[in-house]
């Protein structure tokens, strides 16, 4: 079907002229003349064979077709300022570069990456895994996710999720021979150390977890130590021993059966994961768009 419609120049014409109540400053708003809008609205009553305003010595006023006219008009073109706003905000083609923890990337974003992707294939996604604070004015970052009490001073940073931290194994050790179901096993099994986070987070050590379970801190000093999370989470699921979990990055292994949580008992952590961005400049519309997504999944 043919759409007829009247020049969008006359229609927005007679919306700004009806909207301020008169040509002068309606001309004002759309950088024309009095005249060039009176002209065009003349043109528009002309096309459409309706008297739209009546003129007045002081002004206009519209008529009952004018005032019938109007509202359909206004929404119409609010429409069309939503629609481009819209555009415009969506995010262009191109890479985002995300910084991240290894633990985090590997364990929690890599599976879910596939969603975002679907939402934005026009958008080249590219991961660094690093532990270290990014410096946005130097280092080619768009957004990062950090693990920290506090957000970083001088960012925008947005509280992505607390956790809770516990002890956990394969469920071949927990439910096998001789089984891991009171404490006390502990004494006998390996215990895996997490050594990149341990020193900031002081429930990722051993020595408190035995300190609360009423058994001798020499036990601490045990089992191999992993810089990486992301192998020690490995090595537990292999059952090569207990380790210390995050919820966070072990929120799909704990689903799946792949680890289990022991002997009930977990703490909150102090820490939390942060989205960042760089706060003194325009946040790029793909990292926008990737801030929404990941504060939604």
């Amino acid at each position: 079907m043919v759409r007829t419609l009247p020049p969008l120049n006359a229609l927005r014409a007679f919306e700004a002229a009806a909207r301020t109540g008169g040509f002068a400053a309606a001309a004002r708003e759309l950088g024309v003349t009095p005249a060039a809008v009176s002209q065009q609205v003349a043109g528009l009553e002309q096309q459409l064979g309706l008297p739209l305003f009546r003129r007045l010595a002081r002004g206009l006023a519209l008529t009952d077709a004018g005032q019938a006219y109007l509202p359909g008009l206004e929404a119409g073109f609010a429409t069309l300022v939503a629609a481009t706003r819209t555009l415009r905000a969506r995010p262009r083609g191109g890479r985002l570069t995300i910084s991240t923890l290894p633990s985090f990337a590997q364990n929690w974003l890599l599976p879910r990456l596939p969603q975002f992707q679907a939402l934005y294939p026009e958008i080249d996604v590219v991961l660094r895994t690093e532990m270290r604070l990014v410096d946005f004015a130097r280092d080619a970052v768009d957004i990062a996710v950090r693990y920290a009490v506090a957000p970083p001073a001088n960012a925008r940073a947005d509280r992505l999720a607390g956790e809770t931290i516990f002890m956990c194994a394969s469920p071949s050790l927990v439910h096998g021979k001789p089984g891991l179901r009171k404490p006390a096993d502990l004494r006998r099994a390996t215990l895996l150390h997490d050594a990149a986070l341990g020193s900031s987070e002081p429930r990722l050590a051993w020595a408190p977890w035995l300190a609360l379970l009423g058994m001798g801190r020499a036990l601490a000093d045990r089992g191999p130590g992993f810089s990486d999370s992301g192998l020690l989470y490995g090595a537990a699921r292999l059952g090569q021993g207990v380790a210390i979990g995050r919820s966070v990055p072990l929120e799909d292994d704990l689903a799946a059966g792949r680890l289990v949580k022991l002997f009930d008992i977990e703490l909150p952590s102090r820490h939390a994961y942060w989205i960042v961005g760089p706060k003194s400049l325009p946040e790029d519309p793909r990292a926008a768009a990737f801030r929404a997504w990941i504060l939604a999944a």
